[in-house]
């Protein structure tokens, strides 16, 4: 007899869904127990490394992964990175174990109020109404993923695994074609804009694609700015044309972007910000367009002319279009190096940085999530590539420890570098038990100040004393090493050159993580 079970398992294998991410509950061992061999479990220790470390699969796969979460607990510790992974518009499906369904109604123990859990984070929530409609409500949560890029939930019931599946529908296309091409009569408008622009700017977000985008800009001669709080870098950043990330305030970003009669936004919104402040978000004469495939980022956008297309696409056609520019110069200020810290000095993060910089392979794939010191990983690690610079746009913590791990596993020939903060790596800590079991070989490199650096400074702004304490207690080595991940204290420069000297050039064949447990000192001139 073939079940639902079967069936799911058939619709998987279509999709490439063979991965599993998950930390089992009762509720999905019908599901799990007996997993066919071309099926892939892999365990992480809370369900938001199920999550993130599925995000990071995904990303490096440009496709959807698959995590399997327990019912309520499994859910709602996974919220947050559900809501990274929306933010950064990565395609997951994820499976939600419920309660039998032939006592649901009894609401017995681990009974789920599950609909609403995540909140709007999802791109769909689907509770099949019969055991039947489970493979295809799967296969429909796949192209929803993929279609909005976001994560799709499906509730299975527990007994639904094992319910017979006999000539029914699978209520899904088996395959979608999803045409991205744009007519150059729909491009006519932007097109005279780009053409009649004295002084051309552009702001490259995460959705932009290098490939189209670059020749684009470069037709154009204009600078490119990065938007702020950018999942990932949307441009080369060693490119002549970088302009630097784009300031989060208004007066300062009107001030950046002063002296550009037209400002396109190619996978970003027009304009992310962080602090309030009032008055335009450009100076008056200033036109805006926007080209994004983002259904919600272009109606959010105030926008004079807005794109809801492929990027990629309308770049090429774009610089197909335009007559060419002489190219901007000067736009990009060289990095001001760090000093070297006296002899008996601590380090700062900008040392780290400097030296991480000087040594990554080009083809590095670099997560970030250390919000003290993100202005100067932007001012000093370029990203050479797609993946150069990946971070969480939704602004919360825990993503890049388990994010790293995903992506190394999607992409075991790259070299993996997280560079995270104590605070911020304490919250996705258990991947590195799964870094370690799996053989993933990705560096952490943990800015260890003891305390919540960005906070500290935010109540010192604020005018009032921050109610936290420190945290130096913490031995950001010892609990690597408790989960079975190799940690190594850094304390000098010496220190640090030896041990980045030592592995960076064997990161990309390397079978084991590493954790650099690093200590430094925060900037005296750091302003969030």
């Amino acid at each position: 007899m073939t079940t639902v079970r079967d069936a799911t398992f058939d619709v998987l294998r279509r999709y490439g869904l063979t991965t599993i991410f998950g930390n089992p509950g009762s509720t999905e061992v019908t599901l799990l127990t007996g997993l066919p061999d071309d099926l892939r479990f892999v365990l992480a220790l809370h369900e938001g490394s199920v999550v993130g470390m599925a995000t990071g699969w995904a990303i490096g796969h440009e496709a959807p992964a698959l995590a399997v979460l327990h019912t309520t607990a499994g859910l709602g510790n996974a919220v947050g990175a559900i809501a990274t992974a929306r933010v950064n518009r990565v395609p997951l499906v994820i499976l939600v174990g419920q309660q039998d369904r032939r006592h649901l109604a009894l609401e017995p123990f681990l009974t789920g109020h599950l609909s609403g859990l995540a909140g709007d984070y999802p791109v769909r929530v689907d509770q099949p109404v019969r055991a039947q409609d489970v493979p295809g409500a799967v296969a429909r949560a796949f192209h929803e993923a993929t279609t909005f890029r976001g994560p799709a939930l499906v509730v299975v019931p527990m007994d639904d695994w094992e319910a017979p599946f006999s000539e029914e529908t699978v209520a899904a296309p088996a395959r979608m074609v999803r045409p991205a091409g744009i007519s150059d009569d729909d491009l006519a408008p932007l097109v005279e804009l780009l053409s009649e622009a004295r002084s051309p700017a552009i702001v490259a977000g995460a959705g932009a694609g290098w490939d189209a985008l670059v020749p684009l800009a470069e037709r154009l001669g204009c600078p490119v700015f990065q938007e702020s709080f950018g999942g990932r870098a949307g441009f080369p950043q060693d490119h002549p044309q970088y302009a630097g990330v784009l300031p989060a305030g208004r007066a300062r970003l009107r001030e950046a972007l002063a002296g550009h009669d037209v400002v396109l936004a190619v996978g970003a919104p027009v304009f992310r910000q962080y602090p309030y402040a009032p008055g335009p978000l450009v100076a008056p004469g200033t036109s805006v367009a926007v080209i994004t495939d983002d259904p919600a980022e272009a109606h959010r956008s105030p926008a004079d002319l807005a794109y809801l297309a492929s990027p990629s696409a309308a770049c090429a056609r774009l610089a197909a279009l335009l007559p060419s520019s002489s190219p901007a110069a000067g736009r990009a200020p060289a990095p001001d190096i760090p000093e070297l810290p006296p002899e008996g000095r601590p380090l700062r993060a900008a040392h780290v940085l400097r030296e991480l910089a000087l040594r990554l392979p080009a083809d590095t794939v670099l997560i970030e999530e250390t919000p003290s010191s993100r202005p100067d990983l932007h001012r000093l690690v370029p990203a050479r590539n797609p993946l150069g610079f990946l971070s969480a746009a939704m602004g919360g913590l825990g993503f890049a420890v388990p994010a790293a791990v995903g992506l190394r596993m999607a992409l075991p020939d790259r070299p993996v570098v997280a560079v995270v903060g104590d605070g911020s790596a304490l919250y996705g800590l258990h991947a590195l038990w799964s870094a370690t079991h799996y053989r993933v070989g990705a560096l952490f490199v943990v800015l260890s100040n003891g305390r919540y650096a960005i906070m500290d400074r935010l109540a010192d702004k604020q005018g009032g004393k921050a109610p936290w304490p420190p945290f130096t207690e913490v031995d950001m080595g010892g609990l690597a090493r408790s989960l079975g991940c190799p940690a190594r204290r850094v304390d000098s420069y010496d220190e640090l050159t030896a041990a980045l000297d030592e592995v960076l050039p064997s990161l990309a064949s390397r079978e084991e993580p590493l954790l650099l447990d690093v200590t430094v000192t925060v900037d005296p001139d750091f302003q969030p």
